[in-house]
Order: C-alpha cells, then structure tokens, then sequence
C-alpha cells in the first residue's frame, strides 16, 4: 500500500539484518510499488505492470552495480562510485515476487552480468522454495523444539493450532501440512474465516493436502461436510457473522453472543487458548500494550490486532514476516509464551537461496571450464535438493536449539547478555533502541526482580554476535588459514564435495563462506555471549578464538557427544537433556580460554589436537585406575543418578567425567615438561586434589553467586587460581621425587619437604569450611594459602 510501505520495508530491513547472520551477503531490503495501477484493472493488466514496474526496479539495481569481466571488475557506466569494488548482487523472491526469479535473470543476462542464473535464486533451474517448503519447515524446527520444552511431541501427539494464511500459500499450506497431528480450530486469510471446533486431525489433514494441490484454492474450497458441529467458512466481507455454543467453546469466547463482526470474531481467533498460532499470511497481528496502531504502521488490520499479553496459545509459530511486532513478541514471552523472532524462524528460505547462489557460482565457473555442460549442471542441482534442505535446516535447528539452551539460563546470564550488548554498542554495531532492547537501567530492574532478557531478544543478540564474529574473520583473513578453508566443503552438500571439492578452496566467495559456515557451528553450539566473552577475556582475534574452539571441540570429541545426547529426544526429561548440553558448553569455553592462555606459539587447530587429543582419550579409557577412591565414588554417584533417568550409560559417563578431562589440559602439560608418562602425572595430581580438599574448594566457587560481570571475572579468575596452583604443585611433586615412583612414597616425601605450609594451609581451611556461609573474601583466602604451598 502506497500509504505504509516505507514502514514495511523497514520492517524487512530489520529482519533481513538478522537473517544475514547465516548466510554469505552483508544483505540489504528493496521494494516497489505500482502507484500508476488502474482503479477496475483486471488481474491480467495489474500483473503486466507489476511486471512492467519491478523490470524497472532490477535494472536500476544493476545500473548501478559492478560487473566482472573475466576475473576483472568493471564499474558501471556514468556512476560516480564512492564505495570500493563490489560486484556480487543477488535478488531473492520475496512478497509479489515470487514468480519472477526467471525475469530478474533475463533482465540480469541482458546486462551481461557475471552471475548468470545465479542472480535471481528459485528460477526454472533453481530451488523452489514452495516446492521444498523450505521456509515453513525451517519455521516449523522452532515449533517443533519450542513444544519439546513443554514436553509436547507434535509429530506423534495430536495439538490445536489457529492460523493467519490458507492453503494455497507457500507457507500457510506447506506449514499445515508438516505434521499429521494437527488440529486446524481456526484461520483467516484476506477473505474467509475458516472454524472447525473439534476437528478430527487425520480427516482435516487429508482434506489440507488435497487443497494444497490445487492450481488455485480459498478456504471455499474445504470439503464442508468434513467441518466438525458448528463450524463453517464465513466471508470476511460480512457485516457480521453467527455464533453458536460450539464457536464460542473453541475460541474461548465468554458469554452467549449470537454473533460477531468479522473483525472481532479474528481478534478471538488470535487470542484462543490452542497450543499453536502460526503465522503463514501478511500482515501484523499482535503489538505489545505500549504501543499505538500508528506506530505499527499497518493500518488495514489495525481493528482486529492484538496484544502480546492477550495471547493464550503456547507457542507462536513465524513462518511469515512482521506477524508481530518486537515488543508484541517479548511481551507474550514475558507472560510465559515461547516464540523466537521472524527472522530466526523463517531463515530458511533465504539461506536456501544462498546455498544456490554460491553452488551455482561454483557450478558456472566449471561448466564455463567445459568440465561440465549446463544440462549436467541443472541435473545435478536437482539431484541436490534433499541435501541442500538439510543443510538449511541444520541452521534453523541449531539457532532454535541454542536459543532453548540461552532462555533457560536467561536469569543467570543477565550480566553476560548486559555485557554482550555494551560492547555492541560501543563498536557502533547495535542500537539498543531501534532493536527494542531493554536499557542499561531496564536491565538492572530485572535482575533485581530476578528476571533476565526474553527469547526474541536474545535472538537479536545471537544475529548480532554472529554477524560481529564473521565479520572479524573475514578480516583477520580466514580464507588463508589451511585447516580453516577445509571448512567449506562441510557447506556444500556431499554430491559436490565428492566431485568438485578441489574447486571449492578458489571459489570467489570462498573466505565469506567458511567465515559464515564456521560462526553459524560455533554460535548456534555456544551461543550469544561466547565469542565476545572470550576475545574481552582473552584479546584473542576471531582467528585465534576459532582455532582454539574448534580444535577444544576436537580434543574432547564434542560433536558425537553433542550428537549423542541430541539423539536423546523425548527418551529423557527435556530439562535434564538441556543440562547435559549446558555442561558441555561449559567444558567448550573452559577449554578455549585454556588453549588460549596457555598456547605462546601460532595457533594451529591440527598441532593442538595432536597435541591434547591423545593425552585426553587416554585418562578417558583409564579413568578407574587414575582418580582416588574418593572421586570415582562420586562420578559413580553422578553416572548413577543420570542412568537412573533414562541417559544410556555410555553418554552418562562421558558427561559426567568432562571436568575429570578438562583437568587433562594441565595433566598433559605436566607431562610434558616433566618427561613423565600422562596416566603417572595424573595419579598424582588427582591424589593432591583429595590431600588438599580441592574438590570441595572447586565446589565452593562453582557455588558462589554473582551479580554482575566483575563478580563473575572474580569467580573466573578464583577458579582458574586452583586450577593454576593444581597444576604447579603436581610438576612440583614430580620434580621433587624423580626417583620415587610410588604415588604414596612421593607424597609423603613432599609432605615432610613442605610440612609447616601445608599445616599451616590446612588449618586455615579449616576454619574456612566450618563457615556456614562462604563469600569471595573467605575463597579468596584459602586460594590464597594454596599459592603458598607452591
């Protein structure tokens, strides 16, 4: 609409930025409108000048924008550029556009663009996203993972669900057909309301699926007879519209109104009490209470919008854009509704048309080699289509899965998130205001009532810490790093590695990939806060922190024990199953800042692997024999108390020993300057954490609380003294009694070298332990007495 596009359009800005956070373009948001269509025109006159109209708009766009000629690039003609060389544009369908990805690349091979079909993603030798759902079954990944936390599987247990959209709709119908336990109550689009009270959710999923095959359908087009009592199809056109006891029921609807108007009886619909509201339809539906209708700027459904607060559904599904705005989104999730964001929930779409865009750049350059015809190359993107909806859909998966992890951890890493975005801001890359962020003084007012942020705000800070972190690398230079660019054939999909994966590493977009690929694994595993908390920690570059990441990931086995517990779905306790990967995160960022602070010479992931690896597997495989009696009792009590809730033993163990192998790093360190055999240094170092009661201490500042960040830099720095201290008396003791191999004899030759400190220690320990309540101060003093003993 002529009067509130410009809102609209900043709208999508908003999103498309987040989105940018998992694919290759810095991205940006364009729009049209055809102001000089006819008052009556017919639909045939109104889609020739649309046509005619966004013609006009793709040749603006390339007039405008460098080309590459054979390698080389050529400015524009009669352009005075202001900007550097930037030759890579692409278009992606979006809302009345859809269709014409095969104009743009007409328009695009007129000008003689060096992207070919590459410009316009989804065209006749593209990914259709309708075709592959991709959009609605990324949205519906959220769905899905948001009902787990509430212990609900909709793939195998039956949920009612309204909706904005029909089934005639890329997103609305692919949606309503993801899961065959649904239970349609209610939809609208811009013509009908669809009611059908108590559906029965094998019958109504049949009848969507026929729908959602025809050339063209409305909601007229359901099978009336298949309605439950009291339902029906009623045009929105209607001055008002019947209701009956079995209407009401369904809606939530008080008292006994006869009828309604149209408006109204959509306002009910959005605020029933059903498990699911998925948006699959244009428009913005719920606001939050602060804000007016004008500032929404969606004035066409400015009678029937909602509030954040009177939604009753337990989880909201975005599958299209702008269904509501931020504030509506983090007030529902402040009165316990789970939702994301759009951007996080409908990705899928353009990160589908990036994986298109960067195979067929690749694809191109081999055909124009005459390695390939063009018929082989559409036969093989077709052939890829499974693969590459499974790649997208990792993105959508992950990003729902962390943002889970995060929002369970909200309260206690308010301090972190505060963090988080003061140095977003400070770096100029976050405006607190524009993203509807809480304020310096907001955030203090939750923390004192024991709230954090919400899941659609912490999603904007996982979309900004990737963008940050990828950004970084591309300008520490990823693309060079030789274990670093391996990371793109895990882009591409398997058909294409396999054949062209020597092609891969000169792929003119090769460094933004692998810069994108390894920010999306290490965010949507980690989290918002990581990255930057370890580079502020540490003044790692985004290399150097990457390195040491993946090469903790490697070093400890993380990706098949993340697996492994992920494969625990609904066979366990959802919290429980959260708890496991929380703890692995922890193990992850206590071995990054380690390599990090105890790595003097060029990082390289391979070196640091072969390096640590070996040494970790091996106090794994003998754990039995190297920990006191003490410790394996308590791992035992661990393993036990998680087997007893259904994890297998194998993942168990594993979970339950990380802090045992995170102590490995000092171990093997140890070893090595000691010359000493790894299972011997750990015998001893272990045997010193009982003799000293370092399990209890390490407890203790594990235990400690913090209310904000120079609390926990504290807490940190408490827990890396004992670490620290540990370490140094174990090489001591070694060093000490080279000649004694006895564990026993070893120590007690290190008692009789060191007896007045080590009385000295335990007494103050002591006292320090029969304290009922610990503080900093207190740990801070018996740390203090244990760097005495060094």
């Amino acid at each position: 609409r002529m009067e509130d596009f410009r809102t609209e359009v900043l709208g999508l800005v908003k999103a498309q930025m987040v989105k940018n956070a998992v694919i290759v373009p810095a991205g940006a948001k364009g729009g049209f409108v055809a102001k000089q269509l006819k008052k009556f025109a017919s639909r045939d006159e109104v889609q020739a000048e649309v046509i005619r109209c966004y013609t006009t708009f793709i040749s603006g766009l390339l007039d405008i924008t460098d080309n590459l000629v054979q390698n080389q690039v050529v400015p524009p003609k009669s352009v005075q550029r202001f900007d550097e060389d930037d030759p890579y544009l692409v278009v992606a369908a979006d809302k009345g556009t859809a269709t014409f990805s095969d104009l743009a690349n007409s328009i695009s091979e007129k000008y003689g663009f060096w992207l070919g079909d590459a410009f316009a993603s989804g065209g006749s030798n593209g990914y259709d996203h309708k075709k592959m759902g991709i959009t609605a079954r990324g949205a519906w990944e959220s769905v899905k993972r948001q009902f787990q936390e509430t212990g609900l599987d909709c793939q195998n247990t039956d949920f009612t669900v309204v909706g904005i959209g029909d089934m005639a709709g890329d997103v609305f119908g692919n949606g309503m057909l993801l899961s065959k336990k649904i239970r349609l109550v209610a939809a609208f689009n811009h013509m009908h309301i669809f009611i059908d009270p108590t559906p029965d959710s094998a019958t109504s999923f049949v009848e969507r699926d026929r729908m959602f095959k025809l050339p063209r359908s409305s909601w007229e087009d359901y099978n009336k007879e298949l309605i439950s009592k009291g339902g029906g199809i009623f045009n929105r056109s209607a001055k008002s519209i019947p209701l009956n006891a079995d209407i009401r029921k369904a809606l939530n609807i008080e008292g006994n109104a006869k009828a309604m108007a149209p408006m109204d009886l959509i306002s009910a619909i959005l605020k029933a009490k059903v498990d699911l509201l998925w948006n699959g339809g244009i428009g913005t539906y719920v606001k939050s209470e602060d804000e007016t209708h004008a500032e929404v700027g969606d004035s066409g459904n400015n009678a029937l919008r909602v509030n954040g607060n009177e939604l009753r559904c337990m989880v909201v599904g975005e599958g299209g854009n702008l269904g509501l705005t931020q504030l509506g989104r983090i007030e529902f999730a402040q009165n316990g509704g789970l939702m994301s964001t759009d951007a996080i929930d409908n990705s899928a779409g353009v990160d589908s048309s990036d994986h298109e865009v960067n195979i067929k750049i690749l694809l191109n350059r081999i055909v124009e080699d005459g390695d390939m015809t063009e018929k082989q190359r559409n036969k093989l993107l077709a052939e890829m289509t499974d693969e590459v909806g499974a790649l997208v859909l990792s993105h959508n998966q992950g990003q729902s899965h962390v943002l889970s992890l995060a929002n369970l951890q909200a309260v206690e890493k308010v301090a972190d998130h505060q963090r988080l975005m003061m140095s977003l801001v400070r770096e100029g890359r976050l405006n607190r205001e524009i993203e509807f962020l809480p304020s310096v003084s907001k955030i203090k007012k939750r923390m004192n009532q024991g709230q954090g942020l919400t899941r659609p705000e912490i999603a904007v800070l996982l979309a900004y810490s990737k963008i940050k972190l990828s950004e970084q690398l591309v300008e520490d230079g990823i693309g060079k790093d030789a274990d670093l660019i391996k990371e793109i054939h895990a882009y591409f999909p398997k058909p294409l590695t396999e054949r062209f994966g020597e092609h891969m590493a000169s792929h003119p977009l090769a460094q933004e990939i692998v810069a994108g690929h390894v920010t999306n694994n290490i965010g949507n595993r980690m989290g918002s806060t990581f990255s930057t908390y370890v580079q502020e920690e540490t003044s790692a570059s985004a290399l150097n922190l990457v390195r040491a990441y993946l090469a903790a990931e490697n070093i400890f086995s993380i990706p098949a024990l993340w697996d492994s517990v992920n494969e625990l779905d609904f066979k366990i306790d959802n919290g429980l199953q959260s708890k496991l990967l929380i703890s692995i995160q922890a193990l992850l960022e206590k071995a990054t800042l380690w390599l990090l602070r105890n790595t003097r010479e060029e990082l390289s992931i391979q070196k640091l692997t072969d390096t640590y690896s070996p040494g970790v597997e091996k106090i794994n495989n003998n754990i039995g024999s190297i920990l006191t009696q003490t410790s394996q009792d308590h791992l035992q009590s661990q393993v036990n108390e998680l087997t007893e809730q259904g994890v297998p033993e194998a993942v168990a163990q594993q979970v339950a020993g990380l802090q045992y192998h995170f102590y490995g790093l000092d171990i093997i360190r140890v070893a090595a300057n000691t010359q000493k055999e790894v299972i011997d240094v750990a015998q001893t170092y272990f045997a010193l954490e009982m003799n000293l009661d370092l399990h209890w201490l390490r407890n203790s500042v594990h235990n400690l609380k913090t209310d904000d960040v120079w609390q926990r830099k504290a807490k940190s720095g408490l827990g890396d003294e004992i670490d620290n201290s540990l370490r140094t008396l174990t090489q001591e003791v070694i060093q000490s009694s080279t000649d004694i191999n006895d564990l026993g004899a070893r120590l007690e030759h290190w008692h009789e070298l060191n007896g007045d400190n080590i009385k000295h220690y335990q007494v103050t320990f002591n006292e320090i332990k029969a304290e009922s309540v610990l503080t900093l101060a207190m740990v801070s003093v018996a740390i203090r007495e244990l760097r005495n003993l060094i």
